[in-house]
C-alpha cells in the first residue's frame, strides 16, 4: 500500500525532502534558547553580567529568526508536497477508472469512488502534510529535549525516559483500538454518499412520489452510522490527551520535589532547573504533535487501503499485445457463446449461442425482461468479456482488437441514455470532437433530432442540463441515436433506444436508417414488434437462450414465444412486459 502510493509523490519529492529539514533547523533553534535562557540566568542574572545577558539575548533573537524562517519555509513547501500528492492520487485514480470494463465498475460502488476521490485523498493530503511537518519535528524535538536534559543532568532527565516510554505504550494499544473503526466508518460515508447521490438525481422522481420524508429518515440513519462509528473511535483516541497531560504534569512536580532538593545541595543551578521545566514544555508539545500524527495516521490509514484497492484494480478488459487497427466489417459472429456476470453464479446469463450476421444486416432482438438482451450485444464491444467460445467481428474474434478501434466501429446507444452538461452540439460532439455543423446537422435528421432542435430558440448551442434533465426522455434518446451516428460505425447497435417515441417517429428513424446507412450492420432491441418488424432478420431471447431466429413472417408461423407477444399486441395488449399495452415501459437487464 506504501509503495503503490509513494510513487505519486512524483515531482514533488524536493520539497517532501526539503520541508523535514526545515522542521530540524526550527527545532534545533528551539531547542537552544532553554540553554542561552539558563547561562542568562547563571552567568548573567546571578552574576550581574550585564554584557554577558546582551551577549545571550542577541543569540536567542538570532535562533528564533533561524527558527522562525525554517518554520515559514517548511511550512510553504509541506503544503505544495501534500496539495501535489493529492493531485496525483486524484488522477491515478480517475485515470484508472477510465481504465475499467464494465465489470470492474459492478465492483466498486458510484457513491463509493466519489469518497475514495474526496474524502479518502483529503485525508492522506493532511496525513501526508503533517508527517512532513510533524513527524520529523515532534521525534527530533523529543529526542533532542531529551538528550539536553541527559546533558545537563541525567537523574532527573531518566524520569523523562521513563514517562515517554508509558506513553509510547499507551498510544499503540490506542492506535490498535481505533484502526478498527476507522476502517468501517469510511464504508458509511459510502452509504451516505450514496444516499445524498440517489435522492438528488432522483429528486423529481422523490418529489412526484412525495418520499421526502422517507428520503429525509434514509439519510439520517446513514449519518447516524458516521456519528456512531466516529464517538467509538474518538472515544478511544481521546484517552491519550488526559493520559499524556497526567504524565507530563506528574514529571513537573517530581523533577520540580528533586530540582529544588537538588538546587539546595547545590548539585544543580537554578537555570538549570528551569532549563529543565522548559524541556519539559518541550517534550508535553512533542507528544502532544505526535498523539496527532497517530490519529491522523490511524484515520488516513484506512482512506490509503481503499485509494491503493483503486488504483492497483486491473482491468479485466485490456489490449492484446498486437491488437489489430481495422475492422474489415460489420459482419458478427457468436461461437458456442457463454457468459456470466458473476464467475461464482451457478447458472450462466447466456447459454450456448450461436448467431451470424451478415455485413449491412438489420437484425431485431425481442424477449421479455431477464432474457439477456442487452447482455448479449455487450458482448459485441467488448464491455463484457465472454466466459465460452467467442464473439467475431468483421471476422476476427473481438479479443483480437484494440478497443478503441472496436469501440469506434461499434456504436451502441444504451438503455439508460446519458446527456453531459453543455450544448446539444457539446453532446453530439462525443460521437467525432471534429464534426462540423452540418455533420450534426445530419445525424439529427436521421435520428429525428432536428424536429425539437429547431424550435428551440438556442438551436443546437441550447444548454443541456445535467443527465438531460430539461428534455424528454424522447428527445434524450434521439440525441443519443444521432451522437453514436455521428461515429460513421460499422455496427449500430440500439438497445431499446426508442421506446420513448411514438411509432411514427420510430418509423421515421427505422426508414432513415435503411436508406442512409445501408452498409451499417444495425442491431435493434425492442418491445415493440412494429420496432423491428421489417428488419431482416429477428432473434427471440428466451432465459438467456435464443428461441428463434427468421424474419416476422418465419417466426409467425415457427416461433410459440413471437407468435403470442404478436397477437398481444396486435390485441392491444402491450408489449413483452406490459400486458396492459403500454409499450414505453420495456426494458431489460
Amino acid at each position: 500500500m506504501i509503495k503503490t502510493l509513494a510513487k505519486y509523490i512524483g515531482e514533488f519529492k524536493i520539497p517532501s525532502i526539503l520541508t523535514p529539514i526545515c522542521m530540524i533547523v526550527e527545532v534545533i533553534m528551539e531547542m537552544i534558547t532553554p540553554l542561552l535562557m539558563a547561562s542568562i540566568v547563571d552567568k548573567g542574572v546571578e552574576a550581574g553580567n550585564i554584557g554577558h545577558i546582551y551577549k545571550m539575548g542577541l543569540y536567542m533573537v538570532i535562533a528564533a529568526a533561524i527558527g522562525l524562517i525554517g518554520g515559514l519555509v517548511g511550512a510553504n513547501l509541506a503544503a505544495k508536497a501534500s496539495a501535489g500528492f493529492a493531485r496525483n492520487l486524484r488522477k491515478a485514480m480517475f485515470d484508472n477508472i477510465q481504465t475499467f470494463s464494465f465489470a470492474n465498475i459492478d465492483k466498486f460502488s458510484t457513491a463509493g469512488l466519489v469518497t475514495r476521490l474526496t474524502t479518502d485523498v483529503t485525508n492522506i493530503q493532511n496525513a501526508y502534510q503533517m508527517i512532513l511537518r510533524m513527524c520529523m519535528r515532534a521525534p527530533s524535538s523529543l529526542i533532542i529535549a531529551l538528550s539536553m536534559t541527559f546533558f545537563i543532568n541525567a537523574r532527573i532527565a531518566s524520569i523523562y525516559l521513563i514517562a515517554v516510554l508509558f506513553l509510547a505504550l499507551v498510544m499503540a494499544i490506542i492506535v490498535m483500538t481505533a484502526m478498527k473503526y476507522f476502517r468501517q466508518v469510511f464504508k458509511k460515508y459510502d452509504e451516505l454518499n450514496e444516499s445524498v447521490q440517489e435522492n438528488v438525481t432522483g429528486i423529481r422522481v422523490v418529489k412526484a412520489f412525495v418520499r421526502e420524508d422517507y428520503e429525509e429518515s434514509r439519510f439520517a440513519r446513514a449519518s447516524e452510522n458516521i456519528y456512531k462509528m466516529f464517538v467509538k473511535a474518538e472515544s478511544a483516541v481521546v484517552i491519550n490527551f488526559p493520559v499524556m497531560n497526567f504524565t507530563v504534569y506528574a514529571c513537573i512536580l517530581v523533577i520540580s520535589w528533586i530540582g529544588a532538593h537538588m538546587i539546595v545541595s547545590n548539585t544543580l543551578t537554578t537555570g538549570e532547573l528551569m532549563s529543565l521545566l522548559t524541556y519539559c514544555m518541550n517534550i508535553l508539545i512533542s507528544l502532544a504533535m505526535l498523539s496527532m500524527i497517530f490519529v491522523m495516521v490511524t484515520m488516513s490509514a484506512a482512506s490509503a487501503e481503499r485509494i491503493a484497492e483503486v488504483i492497483n484494480e486491473e482491468a479485466t478488459i485490456s489490449n492484446p499485445e498486437n491488437p489489430v487497427y481495422e475492422i474489415e466489417d460489420g459482419s458478427i459472429e457468436f461461437k458456442d457463446v457463454y457468459f456470466r456476470y458473476n464467475l461464482t453464479s451457478k447458472e450462466p446469463v447466456l447459454t450456448d449461442i450461436d448467431l451470424k450476421i451478415e455485413s449491412g444486416e438489420t437484425i431485431g432482438i425481442l424477449g421479455g425482461t431477464g432474457s439477456a438482451k442487452t447482455s448479449l450485444v455487450n458482448l459485441i464491444s467488448r464491455l463484457y468479456d465472454v466466459n465460452g467460445g467467442e464473439v467475431l467481428v468483421g471476422g476476427k474474434n473481438v479479443k483480437e482488437y484494440d478497443l478503441e478501434t472496436l469501440r469506434n466501429e461499434v456504436s451502441v446507444v444504451l438503455q439508460k441514455n446519458v446527456l453531459f452538461s453543455g450544448t446539444i452540439l457539446d453532446n453530439l460532439r462525443w460521437g467525432d470532437e471534429n464534426a462540423t455543423l452540418e455533420d450534426c446537422k445530419r445525424v439529427c435528421r436521421m435520428a429525428s433530432a432536428d424536429e425539437f432542435i429547431d424550435k428551440m430558440p438556442d438551436g443546437y448551442e441550447t444548454k443541456i442540463e445535467q443527465g438531460g434533465n430539461n428534455v424528454s426522455g424522447g428527445q434524450k434518446q434521439r440525441l443519443c441515436i444521432a451522437r453514436a451516428l455521428l461515429k460513421k460505425p460499422k455496427i449500430l447497435i440500439l438497445d431499446d433506444s426508442t421506446s420513448a417515441v411514438d411509432t411514427a417517429t420510430d418509423a421515421k428513424i427505422r426508414k432513415a436508417f435503411a436508406e442512409e446507412i445501408p452498409n451499417t450492420t444495425k442491431i435493434i432491441i425492442a418491445q415493440r414488434i412494429s420496432s423491428v418488424q421489417n428488419a431482416d432478420r429477428i432473434v427471440v431471447m428466451d432465459n438467456g437462450r435464443i428461441s428463434g431466429v427468421g424474419t416476422h413472417e418465419e417466426l409467425l408461423a415457427t416461433n410459440e414465444i413471437y407468435k403470442d407477444v404478436y397477437e398481444s399486441q396486435t390485441g392491444g395488449a402491450g408489449d413483452f412486459d406490459s400486458p396492459d399495452g403500454d409499450s414505453s415501459k420495456g426494458g431489460e437487464q
